[in-house]
């Protein structure tokens, strides 16, 4: 199994920013790709960035040229750095890694940027 573990979110206000970090335990040897999802009250949950083991990305269009994943293989570790914040990006965001397990999510952490 594969356990994950978000932090970094918060307050922040419009145009600001803050980077989001997913620890992974357990199984992390089986991991293939790991990416961050987030869901807004009353919507449904929606991918924003991927990233593979061999390192390419995949960015959700409303995020693309704010947000960059990255990925720390030796300490089983991906990051969303989050600039340019808009209020629509206020959302519960969500870890998520596809292993050969299986998929696996974190508990999510909470980003609400003000405007």
């Amino acid at each position: 199994q594969v356990q994950l573990v978000e932090s970094g979110g918060g307050l922040v206000q419009a145009g600001g920013s803050l980077r989001l970090s997913c620890a992974a335990s357990g199984s992390t040897f089986s991991i293939k790709n790991m990416g961050w999802y987030r869901q807004a009250p009353g919507k449904q949950r929606e991918l924003v960035a991927v990233i593979r083991w061999g390192g390419s990305t995949n960015y959700a269009d409303s995020v693309k040229g704010r947000f960059t994943i990255s990925r720390d293989n030796a300490k089983n570790t991906v990051y969303l750095q989050m600039n340019t914040l808009k209020p629509e990006d206020t959302a519960v965001y969500y870890c998520h890694a596809a292993s050969l397990s299986g998929s696996h999510w974190g508990q999510g952490t909470q980003v609400t940027v003000s405007s």
